[in-house]
């Protein structure tokens, strides 16, 4: 069972936060300022198969978390007892474990530690359709339709293509939910990933049985929840008697440290960040990592057609949330690159600088532009729909695909920078696309507030501001992801008395990029235009 109230132990003057991301698990020790004093990372395996499985190592993942969290609190000299509380943060990735925690195979390469289907895996997109052509009524709660991302549709294809798999599973876990239950032995899941990604419906405290007899999974139902989650409690709520003696030994840390109940990645980053200045309703929350989540947040709930939601308490307790998004953003970058005949050049020019290839051409783009609001100037022509992985929101649409045009003979680095400022176009307009479809429906936004490894460059920052038409702010967080998570362990640890004061005092601004006026900004609304004359030509061609 869960406490969502601790008394903090004496001398506690540190939190743990741990991210769990597509590539890499980290781990950040925060003082009670909200300052990083270390960090580390370990990286993980991403198992391709053919067509579009992506799977994972549960058993891989812990390993990765407990290595990060006992180099920082090795590499920091913090004595473990002012540990106050550990958060974690997770992809909303599916976890499928046997009798007695042990991993089960999810795919056809039998191996049991292969026992995640990743977020982005899209093999569940026939069940998918099938489960929004019935129509149920929970799927107004995630835009009107279910995304192949979530768990449903994956658990369905399990039952229809691995039964023995799905009818020998004991636990069903999101990611996140399997990281806190193997710190604590609670099997309690949070509102954040069952709300967000498995239809439980948290504004009325309960599971639609009709549902999953609708869909095809009536098996759990039946069974009362067991397998995907009977004790749902809000995030940050106090796990278990904390740390377990076992989980205690791997991590480093001391048994009963209390544990968060925990976020799907891009909330944390959202906790990590909106909590600035006029707060959570005002700021929209923009995760710029592999993909882009955007996490927008009312009193009330919002219909948002394509976005995913509404859901309370999914990120900020007692406040509801929209959350949309690019399912391919700073992994739609790199696949842009990737095509460019001096993609090879530029990385080996990226390795001797030390810096990634992205940062490279953000560094190149404003040399040659003189001012980052400029450099849209250099592509005229050039357009990209950076959609490679379908469109998450405001479409809700898996088989949308990107569109490149303009391009011409040219192979040299000059090109390639062109290129990426293109693209970097295309995720803002993006981003555009959901701010609009958000104030359609009533729900509007001063600020975006960013956070995600794919957004830390200030040209990238100032392009999104430009493209996207609202005003970039960067926290003085390094790694507000982390901080997010580390926000999660201060409530459990009983330091502050709720998720919004820790925000507030946790979260402050660095810098504000300024969306540009005038000609740029009557450029960028033209070719937001030709972005959406693009979307709706490829579906169109999509029938041929």
């Amino acid at each position: 069972m869960s406490d969502t109230s601790r008394t903090p132990p004496a001398g506690a003057k540190h939190v743990i936060g741990v991210d769990v991301g597509t590539g890499s698990a980290r781990a950040g020790l925060f003082d009670l300022d909200g300052r990083m004093l270390a960090s580390a990372k370990r990286d993980i395996t991403l198992f391709h198969e053919t067509g579009s499985i992506v799977e994972q190592s549960s058993t891989e993942i812990w390993a990765a978390v407990c290595a990060a969290v006992r180099e920082i609190v090795a590499t920091s000299g913090v004595d473990p007892a002012s540990v106050a509380g550990l958060g974690f943060d997770a992809t909303c990735s599916l976890v499928v474990l046997g009798k007695g925690g042990g991993p089960l195979p999810v795919g056809p390469s039998e191996d049991p530690n292969r026992d995640i289907i990743v977020w982005m895996d899209h093999r569940a997109v026939p069940q998918a359709e099938r489960i929004n052509a019935l129509g149920h009524d929970v799927l107004r709660y995630v835009g009107g339709r279910i995304s192949p991302e979530m768990e449903t549709p994956k658990l369905l294809w399990l039952k229809e293509n691995r039964p023995q798999v799905f009818d020998a599973a004991w636990q069903f876990f999101d990611l996140a939910d399997f990281l806190t239950w193997r710190a604590t032995g609670d099997l309690s899941r949070s509102t954040c990933t069952v709300t967000c990604k498995w239809t439980y419906l948290a504004h009325e405290k309960r599971w639609d049985a009709s549902y999953f007899h609708q869909i095809g999974l009536g098996v759990l139902a039946d069974e009362g929840f067991t397998r995907i989650g009977q004790s749902i409690v809000e995030p940050g709520s106090a796990l278990g008697q904390g740390l377990t003696a076992a989980a205690a030994g791997e991590l480093g840390l001391l048994p009963g440290t209390a544990v968060a109940a925990g976020l799907i990645d891009a909330h944390a980053g959202g906790i990590g960040t909106v909590g600035i200045g006029a707060g959570p309703q005002a700021n929209l929350g923009y995760v710029f990592g592999t993909s882009s989540c955007t996490m927008t947040s009312t009193s009330q709930p919002a219909f948002v057609p394509g976005v995913w939601g509404p859901y309370f308490s999914a990120m900020v307790p007692g406040m509801w949330l929209n959350e949309g998004g690019q399912s391919a953003a700073g992994a739609a970058i790199d696949q842009l690159l990737s095509f460019h005949p001096a993609a090879s050049e530029a990385r080996e020019l990226s390795k001797s600088a030390g810096v990634s290839l992205p940062a490279l051409l953000a560094d190149m783009a404003v040399q040659k532009a003189g001012r980052s609001s400029d450099a849209v100037e250099l592509v005229a022509g050039l357009h990209v729909v950076p959609e490679f992985l379908g469109n998450r929101a405001p479409f809700a649409d898996p088989h949308a695909r990107a569109v490149i045009a303009g391009l011409d003979m040219e192979r040299d680095i000059d090109s390639l920078v062109a290129l990426y400022i293109a693209g970097l176009c295309g995720i803002g307009y993006g981003l555009r696309q959901i701010i609009n479809t958000q104030a359609d429906a009533g729900v509007t936004i001063e600020n975006v507030v960013i956070s995600g490894g794919a957004g830390q460059h200030d040209f990238v920052r100032q392009m999104l501001a430009d493209a996207g038409g609202k005003p970039v702010i960067a926290t003085k967080a390094e790694e507000p992801v982390l901080l997010g998570a580390a926000i999660l362990g201060t409530v459990a640890g009983g330091l502050f008395s709720d998720m919004r004061a820790a925000m507030t005092k946790l979260s402050a601004v660095e810098k504000t990029y300024e969306p540009a006026q005038g000609a740029i900004a009557d450029l960028h609304a033209k070719r937001y235009e030709g972005f959406r004359q693009f979307q709706t030509l490829t579906r169109d061609l999509r029938k041929f």
